[in-house]
């Protein structure tokens, strides 16, 4: 079975966002693979990818109103296809009391598959890479913590050409460590 590393943009802004992030980062854990399953197969050939996790972020509500929000993104290595990995993160966020509302509104929780592998596809369910995620700061610099600045954004340009584009924006990079 195929492995693949899938990077996840994490955000909050209702409640208390760094507890409920630091919460949902030891779950994301669970979904990771801490290795090869077999002598063959390997997360993304030809280098295996270990789960990491980003600094934590404060940054302006984006095309939106309310609190400021808190965003980390986390990596990981699965053999879940898309949609079943997509549906983990919606699990989540409804544990997490996600309501939604209205586009853009306020949430204790918000999860985003931004890539899985090299995937490129786009439904009604899911668009990956995810879109819009080049324009905004507090996807790209978790990102770049996460060593991604290389990756290419489909049709786009790179992680870390992305970011520069972004340094306009809002952005506090929190204390470290936030979660264990």
């Amino acid at each position: 079975m195929p492995l693949y590393t899938a990077f996840i943009a994490l955000g909050a802004n209702l409640g208390d966002p760094p507890r409920m992030l630091a919460d949902t980062v030891r779950r994301l854990r669970l979904l990771h693979l801490d290795g090869p399953q077999t002598g063959t197969s390997r997360c993304d050939e030809p280098s295996f990818s270990p789960f990491g996790v980003s600094a934590l972020y404060r940054s302006a509500p984006f095309q939106a109103d309310g609190p400021d929000y808190f965003n980390a993104a986390v990596r990981l290595c699965t053999d879940l296809c898309p949609e079943d990995l997509l549906g983990r993160l919606q699990s989540l966020e409804n544990a997490g009391g996600r309501v939604r509302s209205s586009i853009n509104a306020p949430r204790t929780l918000d999860l985003d598959l931004l890539l899985h592998g090299n995937e490129r596809r786009s439904s009604d369910l899911l668009t990956l890479p995810h879109p819009r995620m080049h324009e905004r700061a507090f996807v790209l610099r978790p990102l770049m913590d996460l060593g991604a600045g290389a990756l290419m954004i489909a049709d786009i340009g790179t992680v870390a050409g992305c970011e520069v584009l972004t340094r306009g924006q809002r952005i506090e990079r929190m204390p470290t460590p936030w979660v264990e």
